[in-house]
């Protein structure tokens, strides 16, 4: 289940991450409550997978699940390069998470 939490708080951090792109510095109020929501959300679930989840592990995975998915949305939803070089070093990302996974 703490594998499960961790995933859902790593899909939360992309949320605000691709939050703070629409808040406009802050400055309009649905957009910044909802990625402040996102972002309580995603250090409350955190939490919770680190009862049961070493810190070090955890921590790379829930930030290697942002990371990625945060590059894959902005290539997606704004355009952003899809280099090999780009595509490439998501990869490692993902081969780290998966690797990561399996030795915990």
């Amino acid at each position: 289940m703490s594998w499960m939490i961790l995933f859902l708080a790593g899909i939360l951090e992309i949320g605000w991450a691709v939050g703070l792109k629409y808040t406009d510095g802050f400055r309009l109020p649905v957009p910044t409550a909802l990625t402040v929501g996102a972002m309580a959300a995603s250090l409350f679930l955190l939490g919770l997978a680190l009862r049961t989840l070493p810190l070090g592990t955890a921590y790379a995975i829930w930030t290697g699940i942002g990371t990625m998915g945060t590059v894959l949305v902005g290539i997606f939803l704004f355009s952003e390069p899809a280099t090999a070089v780009r595509l490439a070093c998501i990869g490692l990302i993902m081969m780290g998470i998966v690797g990561l996974k399996f030795s915990t």
